[in-house]
C-alpha cells in the first residue's frame, strides 16, 4: 500500500471511510501487537475536517487525509505516550512533539501509538512492557527494535506511512526485517521536541513507507528548525524529491571494504552484491572506499548511548508522572522501589552501564576516549564521501535473529547494530530499502549519505526501486 494509492481511495470515498478501514486491519491484525493504542474519536475528527477541506476543493496537502502512525515515544496530547514501558503506563502528554504538530498541520490523521522496545532500546523488539512485535514477514523471528511497531503498522498495510525514531538503528533495522523502507535524517532535520529522549545527541525522528518516493512529502512538512529544539538546523528544509525519477547513471558508491569483510552472512552478502551488480549496469560507478576506525562504533556507541541514557532517565523517579511503588515508606524507598518496578532489565541494565562510564574513576577512561572514537568516525566518513555521492552497506549482518535469541543471547542483539550505529555517531542520514530475500525472509540494503544530502538517496533508493 503506497501513498498514491492511499489517496485514491478517499477521492473514490473519504478520509473517514479511510480511517475506519485502518481502525479495521488494526483490529484482523491485532496478535501483531504493532500498536499499543488507537486515536480513534481524535483521527476521526481530522478525516472529518480534511473530508470538508477536500470537498471545497483546499486540501492542505497531499498527506491531507492520509491515515498515519506514530511510534509511542512521541508525545500527542490528549493521548497516552508510555515508551512501552510500566514507569509511563498511565501518562497522558498535555502536548504534541513538534515532527507530529507539523504532518497534522499538514492533514495527516494519526489513527495509532505503536509498540517499541522499551525507552527505545533493544534492536529487536521484544523488551516492551506491554509484549513483543511480531513480524508479519517471518512470525517466527523479530521485526527489529526499537521502532518494531511502526515498521510492522507499515508492513502489514495498516498504514501507508509511520514514525519512528533512530538512535542506532532503530528505524533502519525494522525497515530491514519486515521488507520495507525507512530513513533516518540527518541530525538536527527534525525537531526532537515532544520524543522522550534515550540518547540526545543520538536520536532522530524519520520515517517508514511501502516506497521510496512517499518518504519524500513526509520529509517536507516535517524538517525544518524549531525554536523548541535549539539542536535543529538552520538549513532550510530541501525539496525532498528533487532526485527522484533522475536515474542512477554517473552516480559513485562506495563500498566501505570493512563492511563486505567478517561478520556479514555469506548469503546476504551474495543478495546484497547482485542488487549493487544491476545499478552498476544502469551506469552506476562502483568504488571501495575505507573507513578504517568503524571496528571502533560498537564499542564508542555502548558507551555514550548508555551515558547519555542514564542522565535523561533520571527524571522518572516516582514523584511527578510516573509509576509510583505502593510499597514504598519514605522518600528513597519512592525513587528506587519505583524505579525498580517501573523500568525492564534491559533499561536498567544500559542505565547502569550509563552510570558506570560516567562515574569519575572511568568518565576519562570511556566516556572521553568514545567521544574521540565518534570524532575519527566522523572524519573517516568524510575522507570516504571525498571520492563518492553515497555509501551502499549491509542493514544487518544477517536476517533477523529468531525470536526469544536477543533475550538469551544480548551480544547478538548488540552485534545486530554493527552496520547502523556509526551514521548516528556521525550523524548522517541513512536509508533502508529490501534489495531481496532469502527464503522468502527480506534482506536489506542500506544506503549514507552525506550531512543533509537526503534528496540523494530518496533519487538514489527510487532509482534502484524501480529496476526490473
Amino acid at each position: 500500500m503506497n501513498l498514491e494509492q492511499v489517496r485514491k481511495d478517499i477521492e473514490n470515498s473519504s478520509a473517514v471511510a479511510v480511517a475506519g478501514q485502518a481502525f479495521d486491519k488494526i483490529e484482523k491484525t491485532k496478535e501483531l501487537n504493532a500498536y499499543l493504542s488507537v486515536c480513534k474519536e481524535r483521527a476521526l475528527k481530522q478525516a472529518q475536517a480534511a473530508d470538508e477541506r477536500l470537498k471545497n476543493g483546499k486540501p492542505l496537502s497531499v498527506l491531507d487525509g492520509i491515515p498515519i502512525a506514530v511510534k509511542d515515544n512521541m508525545c500527542i496530547e490528549g493521548t497516552k505516550t508510555t515508551c512501552a514501558s510500566k514507569i509511563l503506563e498511565n501518562f497522558v502528554s498535555p502536548y504534541t512533539a513538534t515532527a507530529v504538530a507539523k504532518l497534522e498541520a499538514a492533514g495527516a490523521v494519526v489513527i495509532g501509538k505503536t509498540n517499541m522496545d522499551e525507552f527505545a532500546m533493544g534492536s529487536s523488539n521484544e523488551t516492551s512492557y506491554f509484549g513483543k512485535v511480531i513480524n508479519p514477514c517471518a512470525k517466527d523471528r523479530v521485526p527489529g527494535g526499537s521502532s518494531g511497531g511502526s515498521a510492522v503498522a507499515v508492513a502489514s498495510e495498516t498504514v501507508a506511512l509511520a514514525l519512528g525514531s533512530d538512535t542506532g538503528g532503530s528505524i533502519r533495522q525494522p525497515a530491514a526485517c519486515t521488507g520495507t523502507v525507512g530513513i533516518k535524517p540527518t541530525y538536527g532535520r527534525v525537531s526532537r521536541y515532544g520524543l522522550v529522549a534515550y540518547a540526545s545527541s543520538l536520536d532522530q525522528i524519520g520515517a517508514f513507507s511501502s516506497s521510496v518516493k512517499d518518504l519524500a512529502p513526509v520529509l517536507d512538512f516535517m524538517c525544518g528548525q524549531d525554536p523548541n529544539d535549539n539542536t535543529t538546523s538552520a538549513k532550510p528544509a530541501a525539496n525532498f524529491g528533487e532526485h527522484i525519477g533522475k536515474g542512477i547513471k554517473g552516480k559513485v558508491i562506495g563500498l566501505p571494504k570493512e563492511y563486505y569483510a567478517d561478520g556479514l552472512d555469506s548469503k546476504c552478502k551474495e543478495v546484497i552484491e547482485a542488487a549493487l551488480g544491476k545499478l552498476e549496469k544502469e551506469g552506476a560507478i562502483l568504488k571501495e572506499v575505507s573507513l578504517p576506525s568503524i571496528r571502533y562504533a560498537i564499542e564508542s556507541y555502548y558507551i555514550l548511548a548508555p551515558a547519555e541514557a542514564s542522565s535523561n532517565l533520571s527524571r522518572f523517579d516516582g514523584i511527578r508522572y510516573t509509576h509510583r511503588s505502593k510499597e514504598a515508606k519514605n522518600l528513597m524507598d519512592t525513587f528506587s522501589m519505583s524505579r525498580g518496578e517501573g523500568f525492564g532489565s534491559e533499561v536498567k541494565l544500559r542505565i547502569l552501564l550509563g552510570n558506570y562510564v560516567l562515574s569519575s574513576g572511568f568518565y576519562d577512561a570511556y566516556y572521553v576516549q568514545a567521544q574521540k572514537v565518534r570524532r575519527i568516525i566522523t572524519e573517516d566518513f568524510n575522507k570516504a564521501f571525498s571520492v563518492c555521492d553515497v555509501i551502499a552497506s549491509p542493514a544487518m549482518p544477517g536476517l533477523p535473529q529468531l525470536l526469544g535469541v536477543c533475550e538469551d543471547d544480548h551480544l547478538s542483539m548488540v552485534l545486530s547494530d554493527l552496520y547502523t550505529v556509526s551514521v548516528n555517531l556521525a550523524n548522517l542520514p541513512g536509508l533502508v530499502q529490501p534489495c531481496g530475500n532469502l527464503d522468502g525472509i527480506p534482506v536489506g540494503l542500506q544506503w549514507i549519505g552525506k550531512p543533509f544530502d537526503e534528496a540523494s538517496l530518496l533519487g538514489i533508493g527510487d532509482a534502484f526501486e524501480k529496476l526490473p
